[in-house]
């Protein structure tokens, strides 16, 4: 799967020490994790469980295995420093979180990992000195103040809550750090969440099985190779501030990208229908790129060419994994 991460290889002398990555066994977190091992810079992965099966899908099964995996619950304040001190690293990528349905079916769950997580990593860099902090906010933190165009929710609510924490960070103790609030990522090893629907008809078209999204109309579609550079971007350089970026992608219609992906795989039985996706489609990615080193782009038409070769392959290696439920 090099050739996935290629794009992405950044100078390996952005970094000095090592980086640690919450929510590894994520998406986005699996392609952090790919991106920094590929770039030979030292990676700490932390997450609840030792799963890597994410990770193996972007930068495959032995690289995958020599990862620093680290288990540890992010509420667990005292273990999560003492990680920290042990691998004396030098920024941290925030990515631990519950999603949309999982805050709303758990909602106390939802508030201690998302709210309480990440406090205790602004916390364990304030008391570490870290300089390289960046957290994923989201999208539906622009859902508030209520009343507006775009749906409240719990998760929403959340995220608020996090950027507000930061903002308090840096005017009380001079704690730096960088939000980024991800749009609808997509790409290989999304697998979950109400917004994961595109890149499972993109998975379903390998598979030669009928699919439909269940939404249609302008949707953010935002890579996830891109969102994870993004982010690697926001902790190459020290911080000065608490800053708040939207990460947004490219703006297209549901049905235009499975046009897109019936190029490339005529067969592919996908379709979509619904009403358009609750939150913003195209918000502005410069105030985020004028502030850090620079990331790629990738177009709807290269992320999906560029999943759907992903699939294929995996397939041909017996890999591909059967449709999320």
């Amino acid at each position: 799967m090099q050739q996935l991460i290629a794009p992405f290889i950044i100078p390996q002398n952005r970094f000095t020490a090592p980086v640690i990555v919450t929510g590894a066994g994520g998406c986005i977190g699996s392609w952090v994790l790919a991106i920094l091992h590929h770039s030979g810079v030292p990676v700490v992965a932390v997450d609840l469980h030792d799963d890597r099966r994410r990770a193996a899908l972007v930068m495959g099964e032995a690289a995958a295995a020599e990862l620093n995996w680290q288990c540890c619950d992010i509420t667990d304040y005292a273990p999560f420093k003492a990680l920290i001190q042990q691998h004396n690293a030098q920024a941290i990528i925030h990515l631990a979180g519950l999603q949309i349905p999982f805050c709303a079916a758990n909602p106390a769950r939802g508030a201690r990992i998302n709210v309480e997580g990440t406090l205790n990593v602004l916390q364990a860099a304030r008391e570490t000195g870290i300089k390289r902090t960046t957290f994923a906010s989201s999208v539906a933190a622009l859902g508030f103040p209520a009343g507006g165009p775009w749906k409240e929710t719990l998760y929403g609510a959340y995220k608020v809550a996090n950027e507000q924490t930061a903002y308090v960070y840096w005017a009380d103790w001079q704690v730096p750090s960088v939000c980024l609030r991800p749009n609808v990522v997509y790409g290989l090893a999304r697998d979950q969440g109400m917004s994961s629907k595109n890149t499972i008809a993109i998975q379903a078209a390998a598979l030669g099985v009928p699919y439909e999204v269940g939404f249609a109309g302008r949707l953010s579609w935002l890579y996830a190779g891109e969102a994870a550079a993004a982010f690697i971007a926001a902790v190459s350089q020290d911080g000065e501030g608490a800053y708040a970026f939207d990460l947004n992608g490219s703006c297209e219609e549901v049905e235009q990208g499975l046009v897109e992906l019936r190029k490339i795989a005529p067969d592919a039985q996908v379709s979509c229908s619904g009403t358009p996706f609750p939150f913003p489609p195209d918000l502005s990615d410069a105030a985020l790129r004028a502030h850090v080193p620079d990331y790629p782009s990738i177009s709807v038409q290269d992320g999906i060419k560029a999943t759907y070769a992903a699939f294929m392959q995996l397939k041909a290696e017996g890999r591909l994994p059967d449709l999320p439920v």
